[in-house]
């Protein structure tokens, strides 16, 4: 489902999600022709964006947005455009948002970069050129980490594991790498067979499976690989996906992963039963999908393309429970437990009022007189071998 007009003036380059209090979040959007960057609410209701943009900001001095970060407060964005990066504070309310751009010196003419992102827990921001050129800051004081020249040939993808202590970076000639954000130092480099190549990852985010899933492509085979990332080893791999694939992503509550083809097609993928539970085929009918991203609190995705603009599609995958559903139902189940406690208290006088005990059978009568003749009562068995 396309939303308002984000996609009807210009070409859009690329999206992302802006995190905001009480679920209000909203969309970023790079475009070309002319270049801009443009800010969208997001209505979870109808699945739809605002029919106009909130704020807006035109890149004067040229080029095009390639890639955009959002820090996962909601108040920075970075834009990687075809000459070099900038920052971008979001401002005001919904109703007064603005964009103001700032000064990103260390990262303001370094050509595009195709990888961008900020850590979980915020405190890092990443960069990967198509120069294959890896960058890691501190932030906000952006002190350089890791300055790397020659990390990869050209990035392809990379990702921030759950705690915030590793890097997982791809290459466009299949390798992948990785790297220990404290102080920038790799960690290994992913094994590969001759015939693969390792193009995407995305690191568990549920909090309790230590995986790094990857997009192999073997030959015409894609497959969605598994490293255990105490060790670093591969562990089994899926094939779930029949085409080759242009992006992956990872709801932010680590149940579902999706991978968007070169083709248009939406791949959507229960992490706890490693299957399908969604498939949108044609989405982006015929269009490689560039940019692919889980809606924060919603089973929504973003995608854009360069033919079809930006849509946001709506999952049909098992709802989630709602906070206040889970405690309507400990409610229900605490009441249904007190009704069930009064009925048996008021039609159980037998049990709290004990009877008299002159009422009740004597012992002799249960057990059967002890001067009787069947005082051996295993003796219809026979005699017991001792």
């Amino acid at each position: 489902m396309a939303g308002g007009d984000a996609s009807e003036q210009g070409t859009v380059t690329c999206a992302s999600w802006i995190r905001r209090p009480e679920n209000a979040h909203l969309l970023v959007v790079g475009k070309s022709r002319p270049s801009s960057l443009e800010v969208f609410s997001f209505d979870p209701k109808t699945t739809s964006l605002s029919p106009s943009p909130k704020a807006k900001y035109l890149f004067e001095e040229g080029g095009d947005p390639v890639s955009i970060a959002v820090h996962p407060s909601g108040d920075d964005v970075v834009c990687s455009t075809t000459s070099g990066c900038k920052l971008f504070e979001l401002c005001g309310l919904e109703d007064n948002l603005r964009l103001v751009c700032k000064e990103l010196v260390p990262l303001q003419d370094v050509g595009p970069q195709k990888c961008l992102g900020f850590s979980v827990d915020g405190s890092r921001l990443a960069s990967g050129g198509a120069d294959g050129h890896f960058r890691l800051f501190e932030w906000p004081n952006m002190r350089v980490i890791v300055d790397e020249p020659r990390a990869h040939k050209s990035f392809q993808d990379m990702d921030f594991s759950l705690d915030s202590e590793f890097l997982a970076s791809t290459s466009t000639d299949g390798m992948a790498r990785i790297w220990k954000t404290s102080d920038g130092v790799p960690v290994t480099t992913l094994t590969r067979n001759p015939d693969e190549k390792i193009e995407l990852c995305r690191f568990s985010k549920d909090g309790t499976k230590p995986f790094l899933f990857c997009i192999v492509q073997k030959g015409n085979k894609t497959l969605i690989a598994v490293w255990d990332i105490s060790e670093w080893r591969k562990i089994g791999h899926k094939s779930l996906v029949k085409k080759p694939a242009s992006i992956m992503s990872i709801s932010l509550d680590g149940k579902y992963l999706a991978v968007a083809s070169n083709d248009g097609d939406v791949c959507i993928i229960e992490v706890k039963k490693m299957e399908v539970s969604h498939y949108s085929r044609r989405l982006h009918s015929g269009s490689k999908i560039t940019s692919l991203e889980f809606c924060p609190s919603e089973r929504v995705v973003l995608t854009t393309s360069a033919e079809w603009g930006l849509m946001v599609t709506k999952l049909n995958v098992a709802a989630d429970w709602k906070e206040w559903q889970i405690y309507l139902l400990l409610l229900g189940l605490f009441l249904a437990s007190a009704v069930a406690f009064y009925i048996f208290f008021e039609n159980s006088d037998s049990f709290w009022n004990f009877p008299d005990p002159s009422a009740r059978p004597k012992i002799d009568s249960v057990l059967g007189d002890s001067a009787s003749d069947d005082q051996n009562v295993w003796g219809s068995f026979g005699p017991l071998d001792m």
